[in-house]
């Protein structure tokens, strides 16, 4: 099972790291339409949009870290990140049913040690 939370945290650092990609490609793009066409005020929608998705991309990098990296918040965060995900159609929304479904799956050593004492 700990190879479940292992790909979990990695898709979490790659779908995070994809988002930053695609978001600052986006803006990019925008920025050089916007000084071509010399539209007052279009292009600066779609730069905020790159900007907060750059920043909101950003979770889910860390999530995916400290899932690797065995954080003791790292399991909740993510969990929550899946919940997130479900609403994000239709690669989000697999990332978070995956995520959820390896994350309780089985709980950790502690918390099943913890509950029988």
């Amino acid at each position: 099972m700990k190879t479940h939370v292992q790909i979990v945290a990695a898709l979490h650092i790659a779908f995070g790291a994809l988002s930053r990609l695609a978001a600052i490609t986006v803006f990019a793009f925008f920025g050089m339409a916007g000084t071509i066409v010399l539209s007052e005020g279009e292009h600066e929608a779609a730069s905020r949009v790159s900007i907060v998705a750059v920043v909101l991309a950003l979770p889910g990098i860390i999530g995916g870290w400290a899932l690797f990296t065995d954080r003791s918040w790292g399991r909740p965060f993510v969990m929550m990140l899946g919940v997130l995900q479900l609403f994000n159609i239709p690669f989000g929304t697999v990332l978070g049913i995956y995520t959820l479904w390896a994350l309780l799956h089985e709980l950790p050593k502690q918390t099943l040690s913890a509950s029988t004492i």
